[in-house]
């Protein structure tokens, strides 16, 4: 009972340990962001660690993709809120048609994500009017320094645990489908199924729709090659449980099952014991057609 319950409460515990990491990484890098634009004496200085506090919700990969997209429409928000700010007499006015041109430039280039922080910077300039070189080297020095030490902090991910994590959900996923084989095994042998397998092929799949969710966190938190695995195991599996709906959908209309099944039954034993990380299909499929070709 006591191992049971450590499992039941380890999902929650890992994500109490994800937000707190998060809230922790979040308060220390917005706070070091607006030290170190203080140390610049950079004016809004607050606002580093607001680019910094946006862009660490992001992963790994998703930090250098944003910061690029921001150094990237940032002259563009410039040339917008000259060509607002200038000519309008009126604050709420200009701000609107600055909003408005900022927005669907945000749309058109997919880069939505970075609407928040080159708002920030447009109410910079609409509170000072102030387009000097020295000003845009100072709104360029917020995005920068803000991105930077986002990503630095990002770098720090706790990628070994969740590869950890993600090797024992393999293991798990293997037990559980060995599992089920056995159970079909058993029902097409007339033999009383100890539990309800279709539902338990049900919470598996819905287990291994999170697996999946977790293996693109952790391809997006690592720049290796080899995150895309786990990615392809856990749709492999995926796919293994939707071919045992279909199966299940066809053993529903059998009120007995025939005789016929038998071999299928034994089949359905050895494969149980193939369903492994590393199993290579081929002498699976070679029993298959053997199979196949004796009940013809």
């Amino acid at each position: 009972m006591g191992e049971r319950l450590r499992k039941m409460l380890l999902p929650g515990k890992r994500q109490m340990i994800k937000m707190l990491m998060l809230a922790a990484k979040i308060a220390v890098g917005s706070s070091i962001a607006i030290y170190v634009a203080e140390l610049l004496e950079l004016q809004f200085s607050a606002s580093a660690g607001i680019v910094t506090l946006l862009t660490l919700v992001t992963t790994k990969r998703g930090t250098i993709k944003l910061a690029l997209a921001r150094f990237a429409t940032f002259a563009v928000v410039v040339l917008f809120s000259w060509m607002t700010f200038i000519p309008f007499r009126s604050e709420w006015l200009a701000f609107g048609v600055f909003i408005f041109l900022t927005v669907l430039m945000c749309q058109v280039s997919g880069w939505m994500a970075t609407l928040s922080v080159n708002a920030v910077i447009g109410t910079h300039f609409l509170t000072t009017l102030d387009f000097s070189p020295s000003f845009f080297l100072n709104e360029f020095l917020l995005v920068f320094i803000g991105s930077t030490i986002a990503f630095v902090l990002n770098l720090f991910h706790h990628n070994r645990s969740q590869e950890e994590h993600l090797r024992d959900k393999m293991a798990y996923t293997e037990e559980q489908m060995q599992f089920i084989f056995g159970e079909v095994a058993a029902y097409l042998s007339n033999k009383a199924m100890e539990v309800d397998v279709w539902g338990h092929v049900t919470r598996l799949e819905g287990a291994i729709r999170e697996y999946i969710k977790e293996a693109y966190e952790y391809r997006e938190n690592s720049f290796r090659s080899d995150p895309e695995y786990y990615i392809d195991y856990f749709e492999m599996r995926m796919d293994q449980c939707k071919t045992l709906y279909n199966l299940h959908s066809g053993m529903w209309w059998l009120r007995v099952v025939p005789e016929q099944a038998g071999p299928l039954a034994e089949y359905m034993l050895y494969l149980a014991e193939h369903v492994t990380e590393l199993n290579v299909p081929e002498p699976q499929l070679e029993r298959l057609e053997q199979d196949r070709k004796s009940v013809v």
